[in-house]
This record gives C-alpha cells, structure tokens and sequence, in this order.
C-alpha cells in the first residue's frame, strides 16, 4: 500500500500542495515539520502489543488516529513519505550511547534513514524517531564535523572508533559548552525485514525500557515535553528546565492527550 500523502502532509502541518519535487528543501521542512506534528510513545509496547510496521497501519495510527509512536514506525511512515516524494531511502541501524555506562555496548536496535536527494552529491540522515531531547530537528548532511544548526538545536556527525571494517559515524548533539554523543551507526543497509524482527524484540522482552513505564516526547514551539513514568519534564529553547510528579494514571492520560496530543482509547488502563 501506498501512503495517503496529502494526509500525512495535513498530519503534520504541511500545506498539502507544497511544492513536491525532492529537494533538499522539501527533505528539511518535512523533517521539522513531522518532529512539530507527531508525538513519540511507547504505549502500544507498554500495554502489551507490539506495534504494526505495515504503512497501512502507520497511516491509520499516526496520521489518522491522534496517536504517535516510537522509532520504528515513526521512521518507517518518514521513508514512505519521502520514497513518495521521490526521495532515495536507506534504513540504517544503530547503536544508543546517550546514557550508557562506559564499556557499555549496546545493540543497534534504533532505526534511522540515510536519504538520498536527486542531483546533490552528499547524502543526508534524517530520524523523526529518536526520543530525546537530543534528537534532530532537522535532517544532517553526512559530513564527518560539519556542524547543523537546527534551531534552537545543534548537532554534528563524527568518526568513531572501532574495529570494524566500515566507517563508524556517531551523532552528538550541542550541550551548552560540550557536545553529547547520542548514537553510532555505519552506512550498512538494513531491510524492513529486520526491524519486522528488531521492533518486536523490543516490543515484547520484559526486559526492554519500552515495556516499563511510559515515555512520551513532544517537540513544540518554543519548548521540548518528555514524559517518563510519572515524571513530566519540560525544557524551554533557552534551556530552562521544569520538573513535576504527575499524582497517578488519570492525571498522565489527561496530560498524554491535552499536552502530547496522544489520544487513548476511553477505559485505557495504564499499568503502575
């Protein structure tokens, strides 16, 4: 199946006869404009399901059905959109090193798009699924130090080191005075067929972060919302930072839906 582009413009904001010739352009604003426009969760992981990565279900759940979702199927209904609009896409995987202990090693289980754009010689990443405050805005050239500025954000890809046989490129994002690593990947393609089976791993192991309490992100004008567990925490561009304990389960469906746009089903039971 084809994705309903007109849709998944309207979805996010975009004016549904914007100019559809792949440009760089075209790549940039649809990037910012699905990470302003679709909210990321975990809560099909959390309630016991593991998400759909069929672009049929991508439309009716994020496009269609006031809900978000986390890596996967964010970055799946991107590659669509942009196949769509004639763009060249490759899945690629990678290792999350933001927060990991040293020595940690980490497997590659988040998802992320090189994208190919007709009559420029450098490709661009682009991830709408990363769920941090440390993700793009904005997709980055795949320049080794060249530094993005997608503001209020900043990023910038370099080499790291390792011992095998392809190129290692890690994107760290701007910290104030110092720049934090937030994952490494090589250019290997991956297939959907991979993350068919990387999606339900981290969908269904007791063990993985998504099955344990809820996260919710959501990039807004001016601010960056994250909920995990019952911990809101909201980061002004300027970097001002406020922190609140939700007080149960009612209160964070209320705030699921009316500050992250995350509409449940009524009778939804949040577990803890």
């Amino acid at each position: 199946m084809t994705l309903d582009l007109d849709a998944y413009l309207a979805r996010i904001g975009r004016p549904v006869a914007a100019d559809p010739h792949p440009t760089v352009e075209v790549l940039r604003s649809v990037h910012r404009a699905h990470m302003l426009g679709i909210p990321f969760e975990n809560l099909e992981p959390l309630l016991d399901g593991a998400p759909s990565l069929a672009v049929a279900d991508l439309e009716e759940k994020l496009v269609r059905g006031g809900r978000g979702g986390y890596c996967y199927e964010h970055n799946t209904l991107l590659a669509a959109a942009l196949t769509q609009l004639g763009f060249r896409v490759t899945l690629l995987a990678a290792r999350v090193v933001v927060g990991a202990a040293p020595g940690d090693i980490r497997p590659r289980t988040h998802m992320l798009l090189r994208v190919d754009v007709e009559g420029e010689a450098t490709p661009w990443i682009a991830d709408v699924g990363f769920g941090s405050h440390g993700a793009l805005l904005e997709p980055i050239p795949l320049v080794v130090d060249a530094e993005l500025l997608d503001t209020p954000r900043r990023h910038r890809l370099v080499h790291a080191p390792h011992d095998g046989p392809l190129e290692l490129w890690e994107l760290q994002a701007g910290k104030g005075g110092y720049w934090e690593p937030q994952y490494e990947f090589t250019l290997e393609p991956f297939e959907a067929p991979d993350f068919d089976v990387i999606n339900w791993h981290i969908a269904t192991n007791p063990r993985s972060p998504f099955r344990q309490a809820v996260y919710a992100q959501r990039t807004l004008p001016g601010r960056h919302l994250a909920l995990s567990g019952r911990t809101l925490t909201a980061t002004a561009d300027d970097g001002t930072v406020e922190e609140r304990e939700l007080s149960g389960s009612e209160e964070v469906l209320r705030v699921l839906a009316e500050d992250f746009g995350v509409r449940l089903p009524e009778g939804t039971v949040l577990p803890g």
